[in-house]
């Protein structure tokens, strides 16, 4: 896969559609757009023309074609666009011909991207959140993700960066310009605060909530006796028959999880097995002991049973289920939910909705990958070693490990398997 390349893709959706939009980036995109369409139209403008085959004369179709010179494009390089009816047979055709002429050649998955990354249009951060933005199922995803894509964790990245920078070129005009006997002496309690108070600022970014939250969704375990009516309740908030509702007690054995989107935020319900001591049952045992982690795991608890009998968790919510009931147990201060009838349903979802903002980063913001949070992490234990040095030395070794790691950050130092692996995530197109 050469950068020297001429690539094309199918940059739309698959055929068959209204319209096909074929990218072509690269040194030989405005020879390959002369080869077919005879002219190049002015730069940023669409003009109609009439596509042909090279190798025959023969037409393909009749396309907006518009053309777009490097450095300020998506890519970075000269790219073009081919907008053509959004037949099999036209894409097909069209595809072939490119295929044909002398330097070109079909991209790889996510390869327009990493060209991006590449001639600098856009930084690692910005790729991950374009990314994210592509598989983005929820509201809350899609909103993050932007703000990642936007740039608007790269542009905190750079003034921590600049910072830091700040410090280091202090600590060595220090250096400097003290004689070697003073070295020693000298106060350097400026640039340890600097270090202090950047160390704060990005521990403040670390305490909020991961992206992997938002992606894979905020965990709710549904926990109680054999026969509370977690089952029924996790089937009414899928809105779906996902878990098997019988009177006999032990039933669910194993764990059920249930992706669901409610008012934009993505949540993974998981029904569990009935928790009870008394169980001779090996696999209910194995079960229940796989609840008791699913628990321990959770974001949030649903508890069915008895008043004051849950689990010790930050976020156990009290249900009194089966409503619709005469004989149900009544817990109070807890929600009243029926399945069946839809009583309390409501009132259930807005507070798992209410509870799950509070769990995520604001719809403005950003979120972190695991990614992104170790190399912040990294950026940060470098920056209170500093801060605490007593040898000035130390201090700017402390202060070029942490700049390293905000390189990491952006993809100024990145390594070619981690690279792979990102844009081995997109489409053939992007």
């Amino acid at each position: 896969m050469g950068s020297a390349d001429t690539i094309f893709a199918l940059s739309s959706g698959a055929p068959p559609a209204a319209i096909a939009i074929v990218r072509i980036s690269g040194a030989n995109a405005f020879e390959a757009v002369r080869r077919l369409a005879g002219t190049l139209p002015a730069p940023r403008k669409a003009v109609l023309r009439n596509l042909k085959n090279p190798a025959d004369g023969g037409l393909l179709d009749r396309a907006l074609v518009l053309v777009f010179p490097g450095p300020a494009t998506a890519t970075g390089e000269d790219l073009a666009e081919l907008h053509l009816h959004g037949g099999r047979a036209v894409v097909r055709g069209v595809e072939t011909a490119l295929s044909a002429i002398s330097g070109l050649r079909r991209a790889e998955p996510g390869e327009f991207t990493r060209r991006a990354f590449a001639n600098g249009r856009i930084d690692l951060n910005e790729a991950e959140g374009l990314a994210d933005l592509l598989s983005a199922e929820t509201e809350w995803q899609r909103r993050a993700a932007a703000a990642m894509a936007g740039g608007a964790f790269s542009q905190q990245v750079e003034v921590w960066r600049e910072t830091l920078l700040r410090l280091a070129a202090m600590l060595e005009a220090e250096l400097d310009f003290s004689d070697e006997g003073d070295v020693d002496s000298h106060d350097y309690s400026i640039i340890s605060n600097g270090c202090a108070e950047l160390h704060d600022a990005i521990g403040r970014h670390l305490q909020q909530p991961s992206a992997e939250k938002l992606r894979d969704g905020l965990r709710v375990v549904l926990a109680g006796p054999p026969n509370s009516g977690k089952s029924t309740l996790l089937n009414a908030l899928a809105a779906r028959e996902a878990a098997i509702v019988s009177d006999i007690a032990g039933t669910t054995r194993d764990l059920i999880e249930v992706p669901v989107a409610l008012e934009g935020i993505a949540f993974l319900l998981t029904d569990t097995a009935g928790l009870r001591e008394d169980s001779d049952d090996a696999i209910e045992a194995i079960g229940i002991a796989r609840a008791a982690r699913a628990i321990a795991d959770a974001d949030m608890v649903l508890w069915l049973g008895g008043e004051g009998e849950g689990p010790r968790h930050p976020n156990l919510v009290e249900i009194e289920a089966k409503a619709d009931m005469d004989d149900h147990a009544r817990k109070s201060g807890a929600l009243v939910v029926s399945a069946r009838s839809g009583q309390g349903m409501g009132e259930l979802v807005s507070l798992l909705v209410a509870k799950g903002r509070d769990m995520l980063p604001p719809p403005d913001g950003f979120a972190l990958n695991q990614r992104q949070r170790h190399l912040l992490r990294d950026t940060s234990l470098f920056l209170a070693r500093a801060s605490k040095a007593a040898d000035p030395l130390i201090m700017a070794e402390e202060l070029r490990q942490a700049r390293l790691a905000l390189d990491a950050l952006t993809g100024r130092a990145s390594t070619e398997d981690m690279l792979d692996a990102l844009f081995g995530r997109f489409c053939i197109g992007k």
